[in-house]
């Protein structure tokens, strides 16, 4: 049992996970299918967590499938990548056995791998060094090694797209190339920015062109969300009003880690009612504690970017940000002006531009902040 129910990080359990039953369902039925995966959503609405919701179902269902995640966000290079893959699922098939060990040793030729034991425990752990500019080499050894074992395998690699960011050229053909001749693995391409994962997926001249099944993440339905959430109050006696947490879910447009958020620290409260007045003072001390933050934030970006910026957070969501009212009124300069500031602005995923093509700040509460600057 878990102190506060509205997880804001992790996955614990389906009890705590909030509906997405559609979107699990097709995930699901992707993989058990041979389709592999594109997923893509802003950060912060719920993706890493489906996935892993996605992957408690399965090997609740089937103990013999063997279910892998690795975020890559923080991988600069190639040889980040292959090491934190290595790491992920070479050794995590087999047992460890001599001979298993032994073969293990004998294949990835383009490592240094190492044995050591717990101390405590006695588990054996394997450690790997990629011999120098043997990068590609160790790559194509995961695949082979993934194919070798033979077992069903599910990979989903997160924010997909920073592969383009690398400094070596043709990564995204490389995964492709062996992507595509390994049936027992089956992978979901998980990314935050919506451009550029479509330019990936859906672009005829790129390596994975149309080789994935698209699902897009929107936010959890209100009146769901409002069922999942006020069980958890009602069971510790505490009431928590639907137009409450209507204020919330709007207030936060129905962006799931934001919502969460509010309401762990809703719940961690003594009171046993809510009201909007006290949501609007529980925000506002969020704002206060997260001050420092956006102060910064506003000195990284131009005069310009901020301008916009907090012409948009004022708008709450604008779709045509080059129009002459809004122009006007928030004493923005030449429309050339505002293209290179927007282009920025979502380069540095400070604006999203949602599904209905209307742009936002897209840090919720640093929005709210710039509305009250």
């Amino acid at each position: 049992m878990i102190s506060n129910p509205f997880l804001i990080s992790g996955y614990h359990s389906p009890s705590y996970f909030c509906d997405r039953e559609e979107e699990s369902s097709k995930i699901i039925s992707a993989l058990t299918n041979d389709r592999n995966l594109t997923l893509i959503s802003p950060r912060r609405m719920g993706k890493t967590g489906l996935i892993h919701h996605c992957f408690h179902l399965i090997q609740a269902e089937n103990s013999d499938i063997y279910c892998f995640y690795l975020d890559i966000f923080s991988t600069q290079n190639l040889r980040d990548f292959v090491d934190l893959f290595a790491k992920t699922v070479i050794g995590k098939l087999d047992n460890y056995s001599e001979s298993t060990i032994k073969k293990l040793f004998s294949f990835l030729k383009s490592f240094r791998p190492s044995l050591t034991f717990d101390p405590i425990t006695g588990t054996p752990t394997i450690n790997f060094d990629i011999i120098p500019l043997q990068e590609e080499n160790s790559l194509k050894e995961i695949f082979s090694y993934l194919e070798e074992t033979g077992k069903r395998c599910y990979i989903a690699i997160d924010e997909f797209q920073q592969i383009i960011e690398y400094p070596e050229k043709g990564v995204e053909a490389m995964l492709r190339s062996y992507i595509q001749f390994i049936p027992n693995v089956k992978f979901i391409f998980s990314g935050s920015k919506k451009h550029l994962m479509n330019e990936m997926f859906s672009s005829v001249n790129r390596p994975f062109y149309q080789s994935t099944q698209k699902i897009g993440l929107k936010e959890i339905p209100l009146e769901s969300y409002y069922i999942f959430a006020s069980q958890f109050f009602s069971a510790v006696k505490k009431n928590l009003p639907y137009e409450v947490f209507e204020y919330i879910y709007s207030k936060m447009f129905g962006h799931t880690w934001y919502i969460q958020y509010v309401l762990n620290q809703l719940y961690s409260m003594q009171q046993l009612e809510y009201t909007i007045s006290d949501i609007e003072l529980l925000i506002d001390s969020i704002l206060e504690e997260e001050n420092a933050t956006y102060k910064t934030y506003c000195e990284m970006i131009t005069k310009g970017q901020l301008k916009l910026l907090t012409a948009i957070a004022k708008e709450k969501r604008i779709k045509s940000p080059y129009e002459t009212r809004f122009m006007r009124l928030h004493e923005l300069s030449a429309i050339s002006s505002v293209k290179l500031a927007l282009h920025s602005l979502i380069d540095k995923t400070l604006i999203l531009k949602d599904e209905e093509d209307y742009f936002t700040v897209y840090d919720r509460f640093f929005s709210l902040w710039l509305e009250k600057s």
